[in-house]
């Protein structure tokens, strides 16, 4: 909140069914295969939205508009995927005061939703009527995100929708299975979807000149089949804004 940047902090989840978990995989090792012989992308090289774009390292051996080009061809595979589920966050820092908890409350709305969502079985794909979920996040300010969680599986305050009268409830967290289970997004090809979905959103919302110049800030809208609309009512994309 002080000195940042930036003006929108953007969370994204991707949810996808553990019996889908293997197939989508073999799918992305494939994905990877074709751009290791289309761009020379390593498989073990790490596809990172902002990175790929603006601080290449090693991958400046690659074109910019073919890394451009990989992104794009990335937004588009995990858009075919028909049993994928993404979930976006944005805060708007914009008049927010200084002491803002940003991470807080990016994350707890996030796991909300993900909780309600599989509890009104509102995710596309097999669905169990006592469906549980997990979340594996990329490495982040871990300890606060696990005490986090299990925080919200014991108090967990939501205000009332108006039909209710004012005052809050106590819906605490009870489909989401253990403590957030940390990945490095090196070695994750679905951490690095899931960054590049929140790269894409960032870039439809404030686009560096790069991206508006080659239309990139519009790749965001190829993920639309794979959107979970029912997050939110307020926007057609479903992304939730607070």
């Amino acid at each position: 909140m002080v000195n940042s940047p930036t003006r929108f902090f953007v969370l994204s989840g991707l949810v996808i069914h553990e019996l889908r978990w293997q197939d989508y995989l073999d799918r992305l090792i494939n994905f990877r295969k074709q751009m290791q012989q289309t761009f020379g992308l390593r498989m073990r090289e790490e596809i990172h939205g902002s990175v790929m774009i603006n601080r290449p390292g090693p991958l400046v051996r690659i074109k910019r508009n073919d890394r451009l080009t990989i992104l794009r061809a990335f937004a588009d595979e995990l858009s075919t995927m028909p049993y994928l589920n993404v979930i976006n966050i944005v805060v708007d820092k914009q008049e927010k005061p200084v002491n803002y908890d940003v991470f807080d409350m990016a994350w707890r709305v996030l796991i909300q939703r993900f909780e309600n969502t599989i509890a009104h079985h509102n995710f596309r794909g097999p669905m169990n009527s006592d469906e549980k979920g997990m979340i594996f996040p990329d490495n982040t300010d871990n300890k606060k995100l696990s005490q986090l969680l299990r925080k919200m599986r014991r108090y967990n305050p939501v205000n009332n929708q108006p039909a209710y009268g004012s005052g809050y409830r106590n819906l605490r967290i009870n489909t989401v299975l253990e403590d957030p289970n940390f990945r490095d997004s090196a070695t994750s090809y679905f951490i690095q979807g899931v960054d590049l979905i929140a790269f894409l959103l960032y870039q439809k919302l404030d686009p560096s000149s790069y991206m508006r110049k080659k239309a990139g800030h519009n790749y965001f809208d190829r993920l639309d089949p794979i959107l979970c609309k029912v997050a939110s009512s307020c926007d057609p994309q479903g992304v939730l804004g607070i």
